[in-house]
């Protein structure tokens, strides 16, 4: 069977039966469609009567809430498509003088069309699918060449015992309301995410107002820097809403407090929560009677379980464990850097002060990296006889040498400490020679055969030392952590822990010149896999390249 990118089921069956269903009917889609699969919930659709089938409005109930959330739970396990339920055609209480539109545009047009539809005769009959490519094509803007396919999964179960887990308030219509709000971080828009908007959509019978987290909201989440910008999110929220419930209005703004207009807003009548966010909607009501408003009526979901998540993860979804499994993967493809040989290959690994940099590096090596320790190498420079050793005197004095001739590095440091221009002068004399003295165990890497060497690097980045290398890893851990660590193994005080990362190059800054990024929040084990992680994609990375001695990267030009 061919694969297409992107693809529209069409679901024929009962709703009572859908729910035991989705499983192995998403398990035949994922199999054909790899990226984009809208569904579309058409229940009682004949393909097979002499009539041309069209669209109709099924109610928007609990039990299509609860299908809906299913739906997007099971199709947690295809981590390889992007799920979209369709609710043009999911009508809430005012949607009743609505008509539906001939077609609907969508941003990915549909490839394939399938459907759970059936046969007797079990085959690809094609006057059913005839029926439903015409289907597709009156209600979606399709691919010209669209093609169908009647999936037939394997139920394994008979109809008659299929039933719905939670049969509370089956039929039971849902209580819209004009103007909803609903607020998150949405990064990485995930199939919890759109379990909510999807409620919340159903909710809305006029417009939908989203407040999305930005600047100082984001400062406590889980590996922040990791966090997609702000204009990413929006797009892919705003992709997915106008795709799903194209008739809605919707509102979304960036929010740096946990209110957002949700407090000042007069239009609004319904806020949509979690289990976790209910004391925020009962925030938000005590807040707009403060400002003379009438409270919200808070409409709560349940929170979905992440059959994947492992131990350092939360047990629901959500976006931070999505962050969490990025760690050890190459999150920006590395250019071609023509001026270095491919062999040995060279990770540059950098990091803040406490970030526990150096305690991966010593784990690369025990993997079989060759280390280079660029701090040492430091110490080398200025040793007498060192490529910085006599530029250093001349610049700065005799009065910093020691009377055995070494470098006294405290007078060094108290003649730069606190001045950018004398600082300057000192690094453009020891950031060079580092380097030459880099290069040289880099050609001794080479000479013994070793295929990876790790650059040990505070200042890579500072310095301009990537391009000394073929990939740049970031080791990452939250200011707080970084200065509980500093303070306990330097025995500064906290002001001093948090003057000496200020001065540094912020975690965010160092990400976005990264290809791979790491953490060492968690326990040492919990590093460890990742690490592990790390060196086993690196290593398919490189594997081609060695074996073909060519270039496997991305070239800059």
């Amino acid at each position: 069977m061919s694969v297409f990118r992107s693809g529209v089921l069409v679901l024929t069956s009962p709703l009572s039966a859908l729910s035991m269903r989705l499983a192995p009917i998403l398990a035949s889609a994922a199999k054909i469609v790899q990226d984009t699969l809208y569904i579309h919930l058409q229940p009682g659709l004949l393909l097979t009567g002499s009539s041309q089938p069209s669209s109709t409005y099924i109610p928007a109930t609990q039990e299509v809430c609860s299908l809906i959330s299913k739906l997007y739970s099971d199709a947690d396990l295809h981590s390889n498509l992007d799920v979209r339920v369709l609710l043009t055609n999911i009508k809430n209480q005012s949607s009743s003088q609505q008509t539906l539109s001939s077609v609907q545009n969508l941003s990915h047009p549909p490839e394939v069309v399938l459907t759970d539809f059936q046969t007797s005769d079990g085959g690809q009959y094609n006057p059913a699918k005839q029926q439903l490519e015409r289907y597709a094509t009156n209600s979606y803007s399709c691919n010209p060449h669209l093609v169908s396919v009647l999936l037939y999964p394997e139920y394994g179960i008979e109809d008659d015992v299929i039933k719905l887990k939670d049969t509370d308030g089956v039929g039971s219509p849902l209580q819209s309301h004009s103007d909803v709000v609903v607020g998150g971080t949405f990064d990485r828009l995930h199939n919890a995410h759109k379990i909510l908007l999807s409620v919340c959509c159903l909710l809305s019978e006029r417009r939908l107002l989203i407040g999305v987290a930005d600047g100082e909201l984001l400062d406590n989440k889980v590996l922040k820097e990791l966090i997609e910008p702000y204009d990413k999110r929006l797009e892919k929220l705003s992709q997915f809403l106008v795709d799903v419930k194209p008739s809605l209005g919707y509102d979304i703004v960036p929010i740096s407090d946990p209110y957002g207009p949700s407090i000042t807003d007069p239009e609004l009548k319904c806020i949509v929560v979690s289990e976790e966010t209910q004391r925020g909607g009962l925030s938000v009501n005590k807040r707009r009677l403060e400002n003379g408003l009438d409270e919200l009526i808070i409409h709560e979901i349940q929170l979905v379980t992440d059959p994947k998540h492992s131990e350092n993860e939360e047990e629901k979804i959500s976006s931070s464990s999505f962050r969490n499994r990025l760690l050890g993967t190459v999150l920006k493809t590395p250019d071609v850097n023509p001026s270095i040989p491919s062999r040995p290959y060279i990770i540059g690994l950098t990091g803040g002060s406490g970030s526990g940099k150096s305690s991966i590096a010593m784990r690369l090596e025990k993997l079989g990296a060759a280390l280079i320790d660029c701090d040492k190498l430091g110490h080398q420079s200025y040793k007498p006889g060192g490529p910085a050793y006599q530029q250093v005197i001349d610049e700065f004095g005799t009065d910093i040498v020691c009377e055995d001739g070494t470098i006294d590095r405290r007078a060094i440091a108290g003649k730069v400490f606190g001045n950018k221009d004398q600082l300057k002068r000192l690094t453009d004399i020891v950031w060079p020679a580092i380097a030459t003295l880099a290069k040289e165990a880099m050609e001794e890497a080479a000479a013994k055969g070793i295929s990876v060497c790790v650059m040990d690097a505070a200042v890579l980045l500072e310095a301009g030392w990537n391009d000394m290398v073929h990939e740049v890893w970031t080791v990452i851990i939250p200011e707080k952590e970084a200065v509980a660590r500093i303070m306990k193994r330097d025995g500064v005080s906290e002001e001093a822990a948090k003057n000496r990362l200020s001065s540094q190059m912020s975690n965010s800054e160092r990400v976005k010149a990264s290809n791979v990024v790491l953490s060492t929040l968690w326990e040492p084990e919990v590093t460890q896999k990742q690490i592990q992680k790390a060196w086993d994609l690196l290593q398919q990375r490189i594997k081609p390249e060695f074996s073909n001695d060519k270039p496997f990267l991305k070239s800059r030009f």
